[in-house]
């Protein structure tokens, strides 16, 4: 269990849980994170910081953009950690901390949403809880909370046609 002192590191990447659009024509950009102002309002016990690393979708997300999010991993003390993401990119991503969770004892915990945490409908919140939820309770390794699930990282997929996450 997570001792009540121990921070939960929430690091930010972009992705649609960020997004904001601008007309009926789907014009988009990342914004700025939303995580700190959706459980800022809450009264949550378990204590977090938020460490916004970048603003992009996760299809514009290359090898350097994951060696950041990994560098920033790595560099932190912090034992949980969630990252929030874009959905489509998600699994590398996880994929490139599987290791390292290992080597240094670490829960991680990735999320996102499939419509912007702005939207009444998305599902940013519940994935945003299950998330919090799973990163105090799972052994070290690395995790997806999506559609009210706990994956292991590299036994999931995105079903694009289903717009969900599913198991392999």
């Amino acid at each position: 269990m997570n001792d009540a002192s121990e921070i939960i590191r929430i690091f930010t990447v972009g992705g649609t849980i960020d997004k904001i659009y601008f007309d009926a024509k789907s014009s988009y950009e990342v914004g700025p994170p939303n995580i700190g102002e959706i459980l800022g309002g809450l009264k949550l016990n378990p204590r977090f910081d938020v460490t916004p690393l970048m603003q992009k979708d996760s299809l514009d997300m290359d090898d350097l953009d994951r060696a950041r999010v990994k560098e920033a991993v790595s560099g932190t003390e912090d034992r949980r950690i969630i990252i929030t993401h874009g959905t489509d990119t998600m699994v590398h991503t996880a994929a490139q901390l599987g290791e390292l969770a290992l080597q240094q004892g670490k829960t991680i915990v990735l999320t996102g949403a499939l419509e912007p945490a702005r939207f009444k409908t998305s599902d940013a919140m519940f994935n945003i809880g299950a998330a919090i939820t799973a990163v105090q309770i799972l052994p070290p390794g690395v995790y997806i909370t999506m559609n009210g699930q706990v994956f292991d990282h590299d036994k999931v997929v995105k079903d694009v046609e289903r717009g969900r996450f599913v198991s392999l």
